[in-house]
């Protein structure tokens, strides 16, 4: 293998690391964005009673 093609393919395979790498961080941001998301939902659904016992009995009459 010559010189030239030698250099060519170090090129290219250090292009492919930096796209895996670049890509790699892009993922790892939006799951970090994604995750504080849904903590801010779960936060949001959570039911907080006036009373621990209110909500917890249903009478039912047939």
């Amino acid at each position: 293998m010559d010189i030239a093609a030698l250099s060519v393919a170090m090129t290219q395979s250090q292009l492919q690391t930096e796209a895996g790498f670049a890509l790699m961080d892009k993922v790892m941001n939006l799951s970090e964005q994604q995750s504080v998301q849904l903590n801010d939902m779960l936060g949001q659904s959570v039911i907080h009673l006036t009373h621990p016992s209110l909500g917890t009995q249903l009478d039912l009459r047939i």
